[in-house]
């Protein structure tokens, strides 16, 4: 099929124009894929909730996000539209009262997951920088603090960047304000194929800013998409991805995928102990994030099993994405992550190879040109037109059930307004018709673990968190029970005593 654009003469990536409210930013097509994927029934906001076992006081909080959050320059901005394309613009009447909130909740068992869930379910203003900060008291004298935030702004591992500048190590100590990050206008921004296939490409991110319109890249990329991969010298394994991800055949049909409706719930599972997720991951000789996704697989199977639906043979996939910020300090916000499909065995019954199929799955996806090829088509549904965007969405979506991030906090407690963050937990948006995501965070070494889903396919995502919790323990009774290889020279140290003790 061939696609016709039609020619826009805008500016490109990231130019600026004057305005009487200052300087406007284009917003990188990657941002703008993220801001137009935006729909009633799946809001692109991350969710996050900070809390605290004592009170925190609204005057704090605003002096915290004045100072600790408001230098980056991002988060004065709201996003205006001008010839069909959107721009960062600062906001004239930007109103500090209006971003961090007090609101009152019921005394009851379950008020702060109602006010989450009518939160994450509730879209935020366009007419201004689209965040907020809710704060919450709790029945036991405590708070929470629950953000709000577009993904257009950032993605998850630069909004913990910005959460670890506006936290501190101790009670009292205060560190200094953080610097700003990215263009602020001053400068040309390198794109993101820049920074994924490095200097190589630099003289091809020049000459497509040269271009005259959006219609010659989207014409150029459109027309031989593995042009910009040549440079990279991966061609043959990004067209191999390519094809993959082109003819993948949709998800397996299970409850968790079918029509959606515009309300959310929320749920989050008793953290748990990060050292003990270690341990496990050392008896299976794979990694944290396989041990985790093998819990979250098996809560999901529980799920499916409580309600009587057949799971023998059966695999779900899951979008998991990838971090490709390039190593070192975070220079710019935005959105610097592909994704891979991963499949998940539901099927597998026995716990123990139920981790050494993920991490064999896993594995494979390590050495894949998925997460790459997976930016370039959101980078693609930033330039072309929403008919052509749309449809990409629907087949992405069909391919999968859920999106499941994991995504690594500080590892010492931090202290937020002058109070102790007891834990925190997000949640993460899903796009087109995916009804779920599942967010893994650790901190202080804990690990906490929340599901956002859609209640017409998840109802009681409170179940998924409980079966969580509960193969965790299981998978960690069954590795302490595993037998342990015994230490050099220790083979008759007790009697006839033959095999391994486990570890305590």
């Amino acid at each position: 099929m061939q696609i016709t654009l039609n020619p826009i003469t805008t500016p490109l990536w990231n130019t600026t124009m004057s305005t009487m409210a200052g300087v406007r930013e284009s917003l990188s097509y990657v941002d703008t894929a993220w801001l137009r994927m935006d729909r009633p029934t799946n809001l692109m906001m991350i969710c996050g909730m900070l809390t605290f076992e004592d009170r925190l006081d609204l005057a704090r909080v605003k002096e915290v996000v004045a100072t600790r959050m408001l230098c980056f320059h991002r988060f004065r901005q709201r996003i205006v539209e001008q010839g069909g394309n959107p721009f960062w613009e600062n906001d004239p009447e930007f109103d500090l009262s209006w971003h961090v909130r007090h609101i009152a909740v019921p005394h009851t068992a379950h008020a702060l997951e109602d006010a989450v869930s009518d939160l994450v379910s509730t879209p935020l203003d366009r007419g201004r920088p689209m965040w907020q900060f809710h704060l919450i008291d709790d029945q036991r004298g405590g708070s929470a603090l629950v953000l709000r935030i577009h993904h257009c702004y950032a993605d998850g591992f630069a909004l913990i960047h910005v959460l670890s500048c506006m936290t501190d190590t101790a009670p009292t100590l205060t560190h200094e304000t953080a610097g700003d990050v990215g263009d602020n206008g001053n400068g040309v921004q390198r794109a993101a194929w820049e920074r994924i296939f490095g200097p190589v490409s630099e003289t091809m991110g020049d000459a497509l800013r040269s271009a005259q319109s959006l219609f010659g890249i989207g014409q150029q990329l459109l027309a031989n998409p593995l042009q910009v991969a040549g440079y990279a010298r991966t061609g043959v394994d990004l067209a191999r991805e390519a094809a993959y991800i082109a003819t993948m055949k949709p998800d397996s049909h299970t409850r968790f995928k079918g029509p959606l409706g515009v309300m959310k719930r929320a749920a989050w599972a008793q953290p748990l102990s990060l050292f003990e997720v270690k341990a496990i991951a050392e008896a299976f000789a794979c990694s944290v994030n396989d041990v985790l996704l093998a819990c979250v697989t098996g809560a999901l199977r529980s799920y499916l099993l409580a309600r009587g639906d057949a799971v023998d043979g059966l695999d779900m996939r899951a979008l998991v994405p990838v971090n490709m910020r390039p190593p070192g300090p975070i220079t710019d916000l935005g959105n610097h992550f592909g994704m891979v499909f991963l499949d998940l065995p539901l099927g597998v019954e026995d716990r123990a190879e139920r981790v050494l199929a993920v991490k064999r799955r896993m594995d494979e996806l390590k050495h894949s040109q998925q997460p790459t090829v997976a930016l370039g088509i959101l980078m693609s549904m930033g330039m072309v037109p929403d008919a052509i965007r749309e449809k990409t969405l629907e087949a992405l979506a069909a391919n999968a059930s859920a999106v499941i991030t994991n995504v690594r906090g500080t590892s010492e407690a931090r202290f937020f307004a002058g109070k102790r963050i007891v834990r925190q937990v997000f949640w993460v948006p899903q796009s087109g018709g995916i009804g779920m995501g599942i967010s893994i965070l650790s901190y202080d070494g804990k690990v906490d673990f929340g599901v956002m889903s859609d209640v017409r396919r998840v109802p009681d995502p409170e179940l998924i968190v409980t079966s969580f919790a509960a193969e965790f323990e299981a998978l960690l009774t069954g590795a302490l029970l595993m037998p342990w290889p015994r230490r050099p020279g220790a083979a008759h140290a007790h009697g006839s005593q033959h095999g391994a003790h486990p570890h305590a």
